[in-house]
Protein backbone atom coordinates (compact mmCIF):
# COMPACT_ATOMS: atom_id res chain seq x y z
CA UNK A 1 0.00 0.00 0.00
CA UNK A 2 1.61 3.59 -1.04
CA UNK A 3 1.13 6.80 0.61
CA UNK A 4 -1.41 9.19 0.77
CA UNK A 5 -0.20 11.95 -1.37
CA UNK A 6 -0.02 15.65 -0.20
CA UNK A 7 -0.06 17.95 -3.11
CA UNK A 8 2.88 20.25 -2.87
CA UNK A 9 1.76 24.30 -2.09
CA UNK A 10 -0.10 25.71 -4.58
CA UNK A 11 0.74 29.12 -5.33
CA UNK A 12 -1.76 32.04 -5.48
CA UNK A 13 0.11 35.11 -6.48
CA UNK A 14 0.57 36.27 -9.98
CA UNK A 15 4.36 37.52 -8.80
CA UNK A 16 5.49 34.15 -8.37
CA UNK A 17 4.59 33.34 -11.57
CA UNK A 18 8.58 33.45 -13.48
CA UNK A 19 9.71 36.92 -15.27
CA UNK A 20 9.41 35.46 -18.93
CA UNK A 21 6.45 33.79 -18.46
CA UNK A 22 4.80 37.03 -17.92
CA UNK A 23 6.28 38.51 -20.25
CA UNK A 24 5.45 35.74 -23.22
CA UNK A 25 1.18 36.22 -21.90
CA UNK A 26 1.40 40.22 -22.09
CA UNK A 27 3.39 40.30 -25.36
CA UNK A 28 0.81 38.14 -27.25
CA UNK A 29 -2.43 40.33 -25.87
CA UNK A 30 -2.14 42.62 -29.18
CA UNK A 31 -2.68 39.66 -31.43
CA UNK A 32 -5.57 38.59 -28.94
CA UNK A 33 -7.15 41.84 -29.23
CA UNK A 34 -6.92 41.10 -33.07
CA UNK A 35 -8.58 38.22 -33.10
CA UNK A 36 -11.59 39.43 -31.40
CA UNK A 37 -11.98 42.17 -33.89
CA UNK A 38 -11.56 39.71 -36.65
CA UNK A 39 -13.94 37.44 -35.82
CA UNK A 40 -16.84 40.08 -35.23
CA UNK A 41 -16.14 41.18 -38.44
CA UNK A 42 -16.21 38.03 -40.42
CA UNK A 43 -19.34 36.75 -38.59
CA UNK A 44 -21.10 40.19 -38.26
CA UNK A 45 -20.03 42.93 -40.76
CA UNK A 46 -19.44 40.81 -44.07
CA UNK A 47 -22.61 40.94 -44.42
CA UNK A 48 -23.81 43.98 -44.08
CA UNK A 49 -21.05 44.68 -46.90
CA UNK A 50 -23.26 42.47 -49.16
CA UNK A 51 -21.13 39.30 -48.63
CA UNK A 52 -23.80 36.24 -48.36
CA UNK A 53 -24.36 34.32 -45.63
CA UNK A 54 -22.98 31.28 -47.35
CA UNK A 55 -19.57 33.29 -48.03
CA UNK A 56 -19.41 33.74 -44.68
CA UNK A 57 -19.80 29.89 -43.55
CA UNK A 58 -17.45 29.02 -46.26
CA UNK A 59 -14.68 31.02 -44.75
CA UNK A 60 -15.63 30.29 -40.88
CA UNK A 61 -15.69 26.21 -42.29
CA UNK A 62 -12.15 26.29 -43.91
CA UNK A 63 -11.07 28.02 -40.82
CA UNK A 64 -12.31 25.02 -38.62
CA UNK A 65 -11.00 22.62 -41.23
CA UNK A 66 -7.62 24.02 -41.32
CA UNK A 67 -6.92 23.79 -37.66
CA UNK A 68 -8.33 20.51 -37.47
CA UNK A 69 -5.80 19.21 -40.09
CA UNK A 70 -2.99 20.96 -39.03
CA UNK A 71 -3.27 20.96 -35.18
CA UNK A 72 -1.47 17.54 -34.52
CA UNK A 73 1.30 17.55 -37.28
CA UNK A 74 2.68 21.41 -35.29
CA UNK A 75 1.75 19.98 -32.41
CA UNK A 76 4.47 16.99 -33.16
CA UNK A 77 6.72 19.42 -34.42
CA UNK A 78 6.32 21.81 -32.08
CA UNK A 79 7.55 19.24 -30.02
CA UNK A 80 10.44 18.26 -31.63
CA UNK A 81 11.62 21.42 -32.82
CA UNK A 82 11.12 23.71 -30.24
CA UNK A 83 7.36 25.99 -29.74
CA UNK A 84 8.58 29.80 -30.22
CA UNK A 85 9.48 30.00 -33.83
CA UNK A 86 6.08 27.96 -34.59
CA UNK A 87 4.30 30.75 -32.21
CA UNK A 88 5.95 33.58 -33.91
CA UNK A 89 5.39 32.04 -37.02
CA UNK A 90 1.12 31.88 -36.04
CA UNK A 91 1.51 35.21 -34.92
CA UNK A 92 3.02 36.54 -38.12
CA UNK A 93 0.15 35.23 -39.99
CA UNK A 94 -2.30 38.07 -38.45
CA UNK A 95 -1.23 40.99 -40.26
CA UNK A 96 -1.59 39.66 -43.70
CA UNK A 97 -5.39 38.44 -42.47
CA UNK A 98 -6.51 41.39 -41.66
CA UNK A 99 -4.66 43.35 -44.87
CA UNK A 100 -6.66 41.30 -46.82
CA UNK A 101 -9.62 41.67 -45.26
CA UNK A 102 -9.22 45.64 -45.56
CA UNK A 103 -8.71 45.70 -49.58
CA UNK A 104 -11.43 42.95 -50.74
CA UNK A 105 -14.35 41.03 -50.33
CA UNK A 106 -13.27 38.77 -53.10
CA UNK A 107 -14.40 34.38 -52.34
CA UNK A 108 -11.41 33.18 -52.94
CA UNK A 109 -9.52 36.01 -51.05
CA UNK A 110 -11.73 35.37 -48.24
CA UNK A 111 -11.31 32.26 -48.35
CA UNK A 112 -7.36 32.40 -48.06
CA UNK A 113 -7.90 34.73 -45.02
CA UNK A 114 -9.61 31.58 -43.46
CA UNK A 115 -7.37 28.81 -43.91
CA UNK A 116 -4.35 31.40 -42.48
CA UNK A 117 -7.10 31.92 -39.86
CA UNK A 118 -6.86 28.34 -39.13
CA UNK A 119 -3.26 27.80 -39.39
CA UNK A 120 -2.58 30.50 -37.22
CA UNK A 121 -5.10 29.37 -34.61
CA UNK A 122 -3.15 25.43 -34.83
CA UNK A 123 0.19 27.23 -34.20
CA UNK A 124 -1.08 28.89 -31.22
CA UNK A 125 -3.02 25.98 -29.78
CA UNK A 126 -0.08 23.82 -30.07
CA UNK A 127 2.26 25.84 -28.45
CA UNK A 128 0.46 28.50 -25.89
CA UNK A 129 -0.13 26.02 -23.25
CA UNK A 130 2.85 23.94 -23.57
CA UNK A 131 5.08 27.01 -23.26
CA UNK A 132 3.06 28.22 -20.47
CA UNK A 133 3.87 25.24 -18.78
CA UNK A 134 7.43 24.88 -19.58
CA UNK A 135 8.11 27.61 -18.26
CA UNK A 136 6.30 27.95 -14.84
CA UNK A 137 6.87 25.69 -11.93
CA UNK A 138 4.70 23.30 -11.44
CA UNK A 139 3.18 25.54 -8.14
CA UNK A 140 2.74 28.46 -9.64
CA UNK A 141 0.85 26.79 -12.97
CA UNK A 142 -2.32 27.37 -11.88
CA UNK A 143 -1.09 31.12 -11.43
CA UNK A 144 0.15 31.42 -15.26
CA UNK A 145 -2.83 29.99 -16.69
CA UNK A 146 -5.42 32.34 -15.19
CA UNK A 147 -2.96 35.41 -15.53
CA UNK A 148 -3.18 33.65 -19.43
CA UNK A 149 -6.63 33.33 -19.15
CA UNK A 150 -7.24 36.81 -17.88
CA UNK A 151 -4.88 38.85 -20.37
CA UNK A 152 -6.37 36.48 -23.34
CA UNK A 153 -10.15 36.78 -22.94
CA UNK A 154 -10.23 40.85 -21.64
CA UNK A 155 -7.91 41.95 -24.45
CA UNK A 156 -9.87 39.46 -27.49
CA UNK A 157 -13.27 41.47 -25.75
CA UNK A 158 -11.84 44.46 -26.27
CA UNK A 159 -11.53 43.90 -29.96
CA UNK A 160 -15.16 42.56 -30.11
CA UNK A 161 -16.47 45.40 -28.64
CA UNK A 162 -14.48 47.94 -30.32
CA UNK A 163 -17.62 47.79 -33.25
CA UNK A 164 -20.03 49.28 -30.56
CA UNK A 165 -18.10 52.50 -30.76
CA UNK A 166 -18.40 53.10 -34.71
CA UNK A 167 -21.61 54.61 -34.77
CA UNK A 168 -20.99 57.22 -32.73
CA UNK A 169 -17.20 57.87 -34.30
CA UNK A 170 -19.31 57.86 -37.43
CA UNK A 171 -21.52 61.17 -36.46
CA UNK A 172 -18.71 62.81 -35.02
CA UNK A 173 -15.98 62.55 -37.39
CA UNK A 174 -18.42 62.50 -40.47
CA UNK A 175 -16.67 58.75 -41.34
CA UNK A 176 -18.85 56.17 -42.67
CA UNK A 177 -18.71 52.77 -40.22
CA UNK A 178 -17.58 51.02 -43.59
CA UNK A 179 -14.47 53.35 -43.37
CA UNK A 180 -13.82 52.86 -39.72
CA UNK A 181 -14.24 49.24 -39.86
CA UNK A 182 -11.49 49.40 -42.62
CA UNK A 183 -9.13 51.93 -40.75
CA UNK A 184 -9.57 49.77 -37.88
CA UNK A 185 -8.10 46.36 -39.78
CA UNK A 186 -5.21 48.50 -40.73
CA UNK A 187 -4.47 49.75 -37.09
CA UNK A 188 -4.97 46.21 -35.79
CA UNK A 189 -2.35 44.76 -38.57
CA UNK A 190 -0.24 47.14 -37.11
CA UNK A 191 -0.90 46.29 -34.24
CA UNK A 192 -0.47 42.60 -33.97
CA UNK A 193 2.66 42.80 -35.24
CA UNK A 194 3.95 43.72 -31.94
CA UNK A 195 3.51 40.25 -31.04
CA UNK A 196 5.69 37.99 -32.94
CA UNK A 197 8.35 40.37 -32.80
CA UNK A 198 8.20 40.84 -28.94
CA UNK A 199 8.55 37.13 -28.78
CA UNK A 200 11.23 36.43 -31.37
CA UNK A 201 13.17 39.40 -29.22
CA UNK A 202 12.26 37.63 -25.93
CA UNK A 203 15.47 36.12 -24.00
CA UNK A 204 15.53 33.50 -21.30
CA UNK A 205 12.62 31.30 -22.31
CA UNK A 206 13.12 27.39 -21.63
CA UNK A 207 13.00 25.90 -24.78
CA UNK A 208 11.71 21.90 -23.94
CA UNK A 209 13.02 19.80 -27.06
CA UNK A 210 12.07 16.39 -27.55
CA UNK A 211 15.37 14.04 -28.82
CA UNK A 212 15.96 11.02 -30.00
CA UNK A 213 18.12 8.57 -28.00
CA UNK A 214 21.44 8.81 -29.03
CA UNK A 215 23.17 5.68 -30.70
CA UNK A 216 26.25 5.41 -29.35
CA UNK A 217 24.76 5.18 -26.12
CA UNK A 218 21.19 2.90 -26.74
CA UNK A 219 18.84 2.00 -24.02
CA UNK A 220 19.32 -0.68 -22.04
CA UNK A 221 15.94 -3.19 -22.56
CA UNK A 222 14.51 -2.40 -19.34
CA UNK A 223 14.51 1.28 -19.67
CA UNK A 224 12.78 0.82 -23.37
CA UNK A 225 9.89 -0.77 -21.32
CA UNK A 226 9.70 1.70 -18.95
CA UNK A 227 9.41 4.59 -21.42
CA UNK A 228 7.24 2.58 -23.87
CA UNK A 229 4.78 1.76 -21.09
CA UNK A 230 5.36 5.49 -19.16
CA UNK A 231 3.85 7.29 -22.88
CA UNK A 232 1.28 4.64 -23.08
CA UNK A 233 0.00 5.47 -20.19
CA UNK A 234 0.30 9.69 -20.54
CA UNK A 235 -1.56 8.85 -24.05
CA UNK A 236 -4.22 6.65 -22.51
CA UNK A 237 -4.93 9.53 -19.69
CA UNK A 238 -4.33 11.86 -22.67
CA UNK A 239 -7.19 10.10 -24.29
CA UNK A 240 -9.38 9.73 -21.53
CA UNK A 241 -9.41 13.54 -20.48
CA UNK A 242 -9.78 14.88 -24.18
CA UNK A 243 -12.70 12.06 -24.62
CA UNK A 244 -14.47 13.29 -21.26
CA UNK A 245 -13.82 17.25 -22.39
CA UNK A 246 -15.24 16.52 -25.80
CA UNK A 247 -18.53 15.89 -24.02
CA UNK A 248 -18.40 19.13 -22.66
CA UNK A 249 -17.89 20.09 -26.23
CA UNK A 250 -20.63 18.42 -27.92
CA UNK A 251 -23.08 20.04 -25.93
CA UNK A 252 -21.55 23.79 -25.73
CA UNK A 253 -21.96 23.49 -29.74
CA UNK A 254 -25.79 22.95 -29.47
CA UNK A 255 -26.44 26.75 -28.10
CA UNK A 256 -22.87 28.45 -27.34
CA UNK A 257 -22.21 29.76 -31.33
CA UNK A 258 -25.53 30.38 -31.83
CA UNK A 259 -26.17 32.14 -28.35
CA UNK A 260 -26.33 35.53 -30.41
CA UNK A 261 -28.18 33.59 -32.77
CA UNK A 262 -30.91 32.73 -29.89
CA UNK A 263 -31.41 36.00 -29.15
CA UNK A 264 -31.97 37.27 -32.36
CA UNK A 265 -34.85 34.82 -32.82
CA UNK A 266 -35.83 34.83 -28.80
CA UNK A 267 -36.72 37.84 -28.13
CA UNK A 268 -35.68 39.99 -31.09
CA UNK A 269 -31.76 41.63 -30.04
CA UNK A 270 -30.01 42.57 -33.12
CA UNK A 271 -26.19 42.45 -33.28
CA UNK A 272 -25.79 45.81 -32.21
CA UNK A 273 -26.58 44.86 -28.96
CA UNK A 274 -25.19 41.23 -29.25
CA UNK A 275 -22.06 41.93 -29.81
CA UNK A 276 -21.32 44.09 -27.16
CA UNK A 277 -22.50 41.56 -24.99
CA UNK A 278 -20.51 39.30 -25.78
CA UNK A 279 -17.54 41.58 -25.61
CA UNK A 280 -18.76 42.11 -22.06
CA UNK A 281 -19.23 38.45 -21.08
CA UNK A 282 -15.53 37.63 -22.14
CA UNK A 283 -13.97 40.64 -19.71
CA UNK A 284 -16.42 39.04 -16.45
CA UNK A 285 -14.52 35.54 -17.73
CA UNK A 286 -11.64 37.19 -17.55
CA UNK A 287 -11.51 38.72 -14.45
CA UNK A 288 -12.99 35.76 -12.65
CA UNK A 289 -10.18 34.27 -13.77
CA UNK A 290 -8.66 35.56 -10.91
CA UNK A 291 -10.57 33.35 -8.36
CA UNK A 292 -9.61 30.10 -10.51
CA UNK A 293 -5.61 30.18 -8.38
CA UNK A 294 -7.48 30.77 -5.19
CA UNK A 295 -10.36 28.30 -6.06
CA UNK A 296 -7.75 25.75 -7.00
CA UNK A 297 -5.28 26.27 -4.23
CA UNK A 298 -8.23 25.65 -1.52
CA UNK A 299 -10.02 22.87 -3.00
CA UNK A 300 -7.58 21.48 -5.37
CA UNK A 301 -7.73 21.19 -8.95
CA UNK A 302 -10.74 18.47 -9.74
CA UNK A 303 -12.50 19.77 -6.79
CA UNK A 304 -12.52 22.84 -8.28
CA UNK A 305 -13.19 22.00 -11.51
CA UNK A 306 -16.54 20.03 -10.72
CA UNK A 307 -17.60 22.48 -8.51
CA UNK A 308 -17.55 25.78 -10.97
CA UNK A 309 -18.43 23.58 -14.12
CA UNK A 310 -21.48 21.82 -11.93
CA UNK A 311 -22.46 25.26 -11.07
CA UNK A 312 -22.70 26.60 -14.88
CA UNK A 313 -24.50 23.17 -15.90
CA UNK A 314 -27.52 24.45 -13.13
CA UNK A 315 -27.38 28.25 -14.81
CA UNK A 316 -27.29 26.69 -18.65
CA UNK A 317 -30.35 24.66 -17.79
CA UNK A 318 -31.98 27.64 -16.15
CA UNK A 319 -31.64 29.30 -19.44
CA UNK A 320 -33.86 27.37 -20.63
CA UNK A 321 -36.71 28.59 -19.16
CA UNK A 322 -35.65 32.18 -18.77
CA UNK A 323 -38.90 34.97 -19.73
CA UNK A 324 -37.03 38.14 -20.71
CA UNK A 325 -34.00 39.17 -22.30
CA UNK A 326 -32.61 41.10 -19.48
CA UNK A 327 -32.61 38.21 -16.89
CA UNK A 328 -31.34 35.64 -20.04
CA UNK A 329 -28.16 37.67 -20.33
CA UNK A 330 -27.46 37.84 -16.79
CA UNK A 331 -27.76 34.19 -16.46
CA UNK A 332 -25.77 33.42 -19.22
CA UNK A 333 -23.03 35.87 -18.14
CA UNK A 334 -23.06 33.53 -14.75
CA UNK A 335 -23.25 30.62 -16.59
CA UNK A 336 -20.05 31.47 -18.97
CA UNK A 337 -18.40 33.38 -15.75
CA UNK A 338 -18.33 29.90 -13.86
CA UNK A 339 -17.57 27.58 -16.79
CA UNK A 340 -14.51 29.30 -18.09
CA UNK A 341 -13.23 29.96 -14.61
CA UNK A 342 -11.98 25.78 -14.92
CA UNK A 343 -10.46 26.34 -17.90
CA UNK A 344 -7.19 28.12 -16.53
CA UNK A 345 -7.32 24.95 -13.96
CA UNK A 346 -7.69 22.52 -16.53
CA UNK A 347 -5.08 23.93 -18.85
CA UNK A 348 -2.76 23.74 -16.02
CA UNK A 349 -3.89 20.15 -14.96
CA UNK A 350 -3.44 18.63 -18.15
CA UNK A 351 0.34 20.22 -19.22
CA UNK A 352 0.81 18.33 -15.71
CA UNK A 353 0.13 15.04 -16.87
CA UNK A 354 2.32 14.79 -19.87
CA UNK A 355 5.87 15.08 -20.05
CA UNK A 356 7.21 18.21 -21.42
CA UNK A 357 8.63 16.70 -24.83
CA UNK A 358 4.56 15.89 -25.55
CA UNK A 359 3.04 19.04 -24.34
CA UNK A 360 2.39 20.36 -27.83
CA UNK A 361 0.89 17.06 -29.06
CA UNK A 362 -1.24 17.05 -25.60
CA UNK A 363 -2.59 20.58 -26.48
CA UNK A 364 -3.72 20.27 -30.19
CA UNK A 365 -5.51 16.38 -29.36
CA UNK A 366 -6.80 17.94 -26.69
CA UNK A 367 -8.41 20.91 -28.44
CA UNK A 368 -9.04 18.71 -31.65
CA UNK A 369 -11.11 16.27 -29.02
CA UNK A 370 -13.03 19.61 -27.85
CA UNK A 371 -13.41 21.16 -31.44
CA UNK A 372 -14.69 18.35 -33.35
CA UNK A 373 -17.77 17.21 -31.77
CA UNK A 374 -18.55 20.94 -31.01
CA UNK A 375 -18.63 22.04 -34.37
CA UNK A 376 -20.71 19.07 -35.74
CA UNK A 377 -23.28 19.72 -32.59
CA UNK A 378 -23.47 23.47 -33.93
CA UNK A 379 -25.31 22.11 -36.95
CA UNK A 380 -27.72 20.49 -34.80
CA UNK A 381 -28.54 23.55 -32.89
CA UNK A 382 -29.12 25.51 -35.76
CA UNK A 383 -31.62 22.91 -37.12
CA UNK A 384 -33.16 22.73 -33.57
CA UNK A 385 -33.61 27.03 -33.18
CA UNK A 386 -34.85 27.04 -36.85
CA UNK A 387 -37.15 24.62 -35.77
CA UNK A 388 -38.58 27.16 -33.01
CA UNK A 389 -37.06 24.64 -30.11
CA UNK A 390 -35.64 27.58 -28.45
CA UNK A 391 -35.46 25.23 -24.81
CA UNK A 392 -33.92 21.83 -26.59
CA UNK A 393 -29.97 22.88 -26.82
CA UNK A 394 -30.23 24.16 -23.89
CA UNK A 395 -31.44 21.10 -21.83
CA UNK A 396 -29.36 19.08 -24.36
CA UNK A 397 -26.45 21.01 -24.09
CA UNK A 398 -27.13 20.82 -19.58
CA UNK A 399 -27.67 16.89 -20.13
CA UNK A 400 -23.86 16.58 -21.70
CA UNK A 401 -22.45 19.03 -19.49
CA UNK A 402 -23.54 16.85 -16.40
CA UNK A 403 -22.60 13.39 -17.81
CA UNK A 404 -19.29 15.38 -18.73
CA UNK A 405 -18.79 16.38 -15.47
CA UNK A 406 -19.34 13.37 -13.47
CA UNK A 407 -17.46 11.32 -16.17
CA UNK A 408 -14.47 13.59 -15.19
CA UNK A 409 -14.57 13.70 -11.21
CA UNK A 410 -14.96 9.81 -11.34
CA UNK A 411 -11.97 9.22 -13.99
CA UNK A 412 -9.64 11.50 -12.55
CA UNK A 413 -10.55 12.14 -8.65
CA UNK A 414 -7.58 10.13 -7.65
CA UNK A 415 -5.22 11.18 -10.53
CA UNK A 416 -2.40 13.75 -9.88
CA UNK A 417 -0.21 15.10 -12.24
CA UNK A 418 3.53 13.65 -12.95
CA UNK A 419 5.31 16.23 -11.69
CA UNK A 420 4.23 15.89 -8.45
CA UNK A 421 5.96 12.49 -8.43
CA UNK A 422 8.62 10.79 -9.85
CA UNK A 423 7.16 8.97 -13.35
CA UNK A 424 4.40 8.65 -15.23
CA UNK A 425 1.01 9.91 -13.31
CA UNK A 426 -0.08 7.73 -10.65
CA UNK A 427 -3.78 7.26 -8.65
CA UNK A 428 -3.13 7.91 -5.28
CA UNK A 429 -3.81 4.67 -2.79
CA UNK A 430 -4.62 4.60 0.85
Amino acid sequence: MGTPHVPAPRSTSFGDIPLVVRKLIVLIAPVSAASGFFMIYVSVFLLQLGVTPETVGLVLAVNGAAMVLSAIPLGLLSDRKGRKWMLVLGALLFSPMLLVLALTTDTLWLVLVGILGGLSEAAFLSTWNAMIADGTPPAARNAAFSFSFIIGTTTSGIGLALPFVFPFLAAWTGQSVAALHHDALLAFAALAVISPVGVLLLRGYPEHVSRAPSRSAPLALRDRLRKVRSRASQLRLLLTFSGVNGLIGLGAGFIIPLIGTWFQLRFGIGDELSGPFLAATNVAMGLAGVTSTTLAARLGSIHAIVLVQGLSTVFMIALAFVPDPVLAAIVYVVRATLMNMASPIMDAYLMGLVSAEERGFASALNTLIWRMPNSASTVGGGWLLNQGQYRSPFLIAGGLYAVGVTLFYVLFRDVRPQDESAGTPRRDTA
